[in-house]
């Protein structure tokens, strides 16, 4: 079921989406070489507890997890671009990781997503978590009334597009409001012009994923973790953004 907020309601969300994006800078900050997911992990659940916040993703169970989640964080490093459970491991010097977080706050939920590199980065993925950012300022710029969901998807289809980059569809944005993933679907390449209208009211979350060099994906031994089919490295970035009837806004800025 699609639900449009009330700006009533549009204010009530805005303190979940500032604590996301609040952990999303301290985990920024804090990620570096020789820092353990877990201990990622472990900051944003303490960052939960203090706000008296909620975990969107620990007890997550979807069709296509093996096991609920069981972590607040997603942390997906290099050649894993999506879903990335955290486990011990300490980053090293060059990686690239993505860190995805959702959480609810007075009963709303935001969620949010941010690509970085530890230590000495590499033009290459500087490059892809660039594109990533376009396609998402890109899609967030055509998020108005009197467009569709497809013209967010052609939006950031057409930034990898022009970076010579192929896009996986099988994985996208969401609605989000009292629960963390809802209708509509949001494809990261589609057709402008087609499906669902954009209302004043709507919350969705945008997020385009690249990869260096290719679409296919495969997932990982721990059932949740989702690796390029080829070894290439992903980016990722992702941002809570409300309909309104100008601007939209985005919930989860950093800012």
């Amino acid at each position: 079921m699609i639900e449009l907020l009330t700006p009533a309601q549009l204010d009530e969300m805005r303190p979940a989406g500032r604590f996301v994006a609040s952990v999303l800078a301290a985990l920024s900050e804090k990620a570096a070489v020789g820092v353990d997911l877990l201990d990622l992990d472990a900051l944003a659940h303490d960052m939960i507890r203090d706000a008296g916040a909620e975990s969107c993703y620990i007890d997550y169970h979807p069709s296509f997890g093996a096991m609920p989640f069981g972590k607040v964080l997603c942390t997906s490093v290099n050649d894993a671009v999506l879903h990335g459970l955290p486990h011990r491991y300490k980053l090293r010097d060059g990686d690239l990781v993505s860190l995805d977080f959702a959480a609810s706050l007075n009963g709303w939920v935001c969620d949010s997503a941010v690509s970085v590199v530890v230590g000495t980065p590499r033009e290459e993925d500087v490059r892809l978590i660039d594109n990533a950012q376009e396609a998402l300022d890109a899609a967030i710029a055509v998020a108005r009334p009197g467009n569709r969901v497809g013209d967010i998807s052609a939006a950031i289809g057409a930034v990898g597009r022009s970076h010579g980059l192929k896009i996986n569809t099988q994985f996208g944005g969401h609605g989000v409001g009292r629960t963390m993933h809802g209708d509509p679907h949001i494809a990261n390449d589609g057709r402008a012009g087609r499906g669902l209208p954009l209302k004043p009211g709507l919350v969705i979350a945008i997020e385009p994923w690249f990869l260096h060099t290719t679409d296919e994906i495969r997932m990982d031994e721990d059932g949740w973790t989702i690796r390029s089919a080829d070894g290439s490295r992903g980016a990722h970035v992702e941002h809570t953004i409300a309909i309104t009837e100008g601007d939209p806004i985005i919930m989860t800025a950093r800012d």
